[in-house]
């Protein structure tokens, strides 16, 4: 199963800090808002969501095709990448611009507030997936994320009107964006990826109830926090999956892009949408581990115990036998 994963290339600057967003701000003085905080550390890591999606996909042997836009900064990364099993021809380098930025401090209750540079991100809407897909003998789906806004809803009609399944993952996005967009860019998803808050939104922007929405895609999969995954489908049970106990909580930052990462290499696969969501959570618990989105290592052994102890035997039989 080929897939391209579609959404930001970006650098992020994570910085942590060490009292409570909430301690800080005064209830009636909302409206003007005027802080500094004081951080302990910044630490510069890769990052942006397709880029992000892509290495988990890579590390799980499952050779994504990384689509989106960066600047001729992007050597280093790109080299990375390319080294943890990630297909980057199709990534556009801009001329005049850089790649993109993240820029986020987290606090000690693990809040987070963050600012986004779009960079060389703005030239993404200029790539046509139909190149893409000539060049590697064509997509079984595309993973539509946060991106440039053109740029996603050009994927998309282009998805719609050459016959490929994509899954709508607005994430970041989705602030920005107005009703009539998210509209567009859901309809006929194979898969709608969202976590709980962003649920919400998209039904308050749209204007759709949740049986609406659920009608217009194939698959709506919503991530939990540490409750793990629910995955809807019309005339089908839910499927619920739990995530696997934390060593330790590090960092938040990147853990939906691992889940992802990880459910789409299960549906690479074929091993069915439970256990997909399973190696998305056992990927996604090894990025909270970890300070910064693609510092993890996956090591079978490793991974295969703690995801035994997790979901059982069976589950692990099955997964295991497409481990790299």
């Amino acid at each position: 199963m080929r897939i391209a994963v579609t959404g930001s290339i970006a650098t992020d600057h994570l910085m942590t800090f060490p009292g409570r967003f909430a301690d800080q701000l005064v209830a009636d003085q909302l409206h003007t808002v005027s802080l500094s905080f004081l951080v302990d550390n910044l630490d510069v890591r890769r990052g942006g969501v397709a880029a992000n999606i892509s290495f988990g996909m890579g590390l799980l042997g499952t050779r994504p095709v990384l689509v989106g836009a960066a600047g001729s900064d992007f050597g280093e990364y790109r080299a990375w990448l390319d080294r943890h099993g990630v297909d980057t021809s199709s990534v556009r380098i801009s001329e005049v611009l850089h790649t993109a930025r993240f820029v986020c401090t987290t606090d000690a209750d693990h809040n987070q507030i963050g600012s986004f540079y779009t960079g060389a991100m703005s030239e993404a809407r200029l790539i046509e997936l139909k190149n893409v897909a000539d060049r590697v003998g064509g997509l079984d789906l595309v993973s539509i994320g946060a991106d440039d806004p053109e740029a996603m809803l050009r994927h998309t009609e282009e998805c719609r009107t050459r016959g490929i399944p994509f899954a709508a993952d607005f994430s970041q996005q989705i602030a920005r964006m107005d009703g009539d967009e998210i509209r567009i860019l859901l309809d006929g998803a194979t898969y709608l990826f969202s976590n709980e808050y962003e649920k919400g939104l998209i039904e308050s922007k749209t204007g759709w109830t949740d049986g609406e929405i659920l009608a217009k895609v194939g698959h709506r999969v919503t991530t939990l926090g540490a409750r793990g995954v629910r995955i809807e489908r019309v005339g089908e049970a839910t499927i619920e999956v739990g995530c696997p106990d934390e060593e330790r909580k590090a960092d938040p930052t990147g853990v939906g892009d691992a889940f992802r990462a990880g459910f789409l290499s299960g549906l690479a696969w074929g091993v069915g949408l439970e256990r997909a969501a399973q190696v998305g959570c056992m990927l996604a618990t090894l990025v909270i581990e970890t300070v910064g989105t693609q510092e993890y290592t996956l090591r079978r052994a490793h991974f295969m115990d703690r995801f035994t102890k997790a979901y059982g035997h069976e589950a692990a039989a099955e997964v295991q036998a497409h481990l790299p």
